[in-house]
């Protein structure tokens, strides 16, 4: 009889033990998450101020002044005397979202329009 009970104790303990770990990852993972929003939030704030510098770098290809900012869906358009260019700037590991790739995509194919619309 004190052999079925001293099992039950262990088995209590264990159970204990998993419960107490469960919360223990559960809790660990929603820090983790919450450093990740974090980093992400840093990253992005990081990229916003580097985008009012890249036009003023030395490997960038155009005259900034010629440069306007949009912000979104693309930084901004450089007016060169023989061309005009969309402009994406990105840093690190980032990469053009899906918007942007479909912009890239109807510049390439030339479905790109001037359009004069006046007020009446």
């Amino acid at each position: 009889m004190s052999q079925i009970l001293y099992l039950y104790a262990i088995l209590f303990i264990l159970i204990l033990i998993i419960i107490l770990l469960i919360r223990l990852y559960l809790n660990l993972k929603k820090e983790h998450e919450l450093i990740l929003h974090r980093k992400r939030s840093t990253e992005v704030k990081h990229g916003l101020s580097l985008e009012n510098l890249f036009p003023y770098f030395k490997n960038y290809p155009y005259d900034p002044r010629n440069f306007r900012f949009l912000g979104d869906p693309v930084d901004g358009i450089s007016f060169e005397d023989n061309k005009i260019s969309f402009i994406e700037f990105k840093s690190g590991t980032s990469k053009i979202s899906s918007k942007q790739k479909q912009i890239k995509q109807l510049i390439d194919s030339k479905k790109v329009e001037w359009k004069e619309i006046r007020e009446i």
